[in-house]
């Protein structure tokens, strides 16, 4: 019979996968989670069900697709009211403890934990409204913060250290604890501003960093989705190439900063005697653009945005292996069960990670989709062992041979040679939702949303904010 363990659930925001030496970069950036990885399995395939972080993490928590808990975007965050994993551990007699960002609405929400440690929610209980406004949205003037890349200590930095230091103290305390306990330690970093310590910016020599794929203005995909939210990002002209190179420089001091952090944490956990008898699971709400089709933050469902790291490792956990099978956040919840020996109802796409790493690959689909800001219409993701199709409501397809074409280069929609396995795919999307009936349902919910914030005129008024504010910080709201 397998042994109970301790879980230790680690989430970053916004790191790309190949910002990850385990996942091939060559420039040690993560030498920490490069470590577990080592000591447990990397899943090569693994994916976010929602690319923007409030629909996400209420994804992670239930255990459903966005469209079926109607968490759209950054407006809706989850209240407690639907069952999530921390829910029946709780309840089951178990601790279950949170530390860092949540992005919930209130931790004055029973949101499930035993409890939570100085917790990251969205602003005000009400999040970022401006983001519901679908069509022929205010610009989000994002360039300034781009552009600035570079040298600085940030609040997110600062929260980070107090969070790993609250995990540190948190093990200690729980050291002697007989009954298995889980930790969902959520880290902020390497998401913007994109600001960095200098010490971290010294490990890296800019011009040695890689660029992510169609970076070039003459090499965007021109998908009308893409320029549609390049029009609003205020992104229809490239950066120079030397403000990109120190986005990029900043955002690697960031992931090396974040793997200290999670190091730090690691270093206890051994130091205690409680990595034997624990079960560590490492990932991301979402990954980043980093320039890529002329892009920066999240958003699409190309792999750098929509693929994130995914590293378990554990007593039952094959060591040093890679798994191919595709995985998502939604397998998190069925992981956590199997591990704690919880016999309860999972989604009917969700896997435990534990059994997929123990098998050869399995033929799997996973699933995504984004109803948020600065997009036309919702966006949808199937992807299988080998093909990729992101659907985009009332517009064309796209469809990419993973295997062949791992950048995403070539759309295959319109080749004659792969009219079968598009058909293929989007009747396989169309057993998981009606996306178009979907769409509709989002932006329903968005206006319905807007009205009772008192229209649209009002909601521009209040403005927007780039990041949420750590606790205890004022948003900074523009306009």
């Amino acid at each position: 019979m397998k042994k109970k363990t301790n879980v230790l659930l680690i989430l970053s925001d916004e790191h790309q996968k190949y910002v990850a030496g385990c996942y091939g970069n060559t420039q040690n950036v993560t030498p920490n989670l490069d470590a577990l990885a080592a000591r447990g399995t990397r899943f090569s395939r693994a994916y976010t069900t929602c690319p923007i972080c409030v629909p996400a993490r209420a994804s992670l928590a239930t255990g459903k697709y966005v469209h079926e808990i109607g968490n759209w975007d950054n407006a809706f965050p989850y209240d407690g009211s639907e069952r999530s994993w921390h829910h029946e551990i709780r309840d089951a007699g178990l601790t279950v403890d949170l530390i860092g960002k949540l992005h919930f609405r209130s931790e004055d929400d029973d949101n499930g934990f035993s409890q939570e440690h100085q917790p990251l929610h969205v602003v005000n209980g009400i999040g970022d409204p401006f983001g519901c406004l679908r069509q022929d949205p205010p610009v989000r003037f994002r360039r300034k913060g781009i552009n600035s890349a570079g040298e600085g200590d940030t609040t997110y930095q600062q929260y980070d250290v107090r969070n790993a230091d609250r995990a540190i103290d948190w093990l200690d305390e729980h050291k002697e604890d007989e009954q298995p306990w889980t930790l969902f330690l959520s880290l902020v970093c390497p998401h913007p501003p994109y600001k960095v310590k200098q010490e971290y910016l010294n490990l890296f020599d800019p011009d040695e960093l890689p660029r992510p794929p169609q970076w070039k203005k003459e090499d965007w995909p021109t998908h009308p989705h893409y320029e549609y939210m390049r029009k609003y990002f205020d992104a229809t002209e490239q950066h120079t190439d030397d403000q990109i190179k120190n986005l990029i420089h900043a955002y690697y001091g960031l992931t090396r900063f974040l793997d200290d952090q999670i190091g730090r944490v690691f270093q206890q956990l051994e130091a205690l005697g409680l990595d034997e008898n624990t079960t560590i699971l490492y990932s991301s709400d979402h990954g980043e653009c980093l320039s890529a089709r002329g892009l920066f933050g999240k958003f699409t469902h190309y792999e750098e945005s929509g693929g994130v790291p995914m590293i378990l490792a554990g007593p039952d956990v094959p060591k040093g292996a890679v798994c191919h099978t595709p995985v998502s956040l939604l397998d998190v919840h069925a992981t956590i069960y199997d591990n704690l020996g919880l016999d309860l109802p999972i989604h009917r796409n969700a896997r435990s990670l534990i059994e997929l790493a123990s098998q050869p690959e399995v033929q799997r689909s996973v699933f995504g989709e984004y109803h948020a800001l600065n997009s036309e219409n919702g966006s949808f993701l199937l992807t299988d062992n080998r093909f990729k199709l992101i659907y985009h409501a009332h517009q064309a397809p796209q469809l990419f041979d993973l295997s062949n074409d791992p950048g995403e280069i070539n759309d295959l929609s319109a080749n004659i040679e792969y009219k079968e396995t598009l058909e293929t795919m989007i009747a396989r999307l169309r057993e998981i939702c009606d996306p178009e009936a979907v769409d509709a349902k989002a932006k329903a919910d968005q206006k319905a949303l807007i009205d009772r914030f008192g229209g649209e005129a009002q909601v521009r008024e209040r403005g927007f904010f780039e990041n949420s504010p750590v606790p205890g910080e004022a948003p900074k709201f523009k306009s």
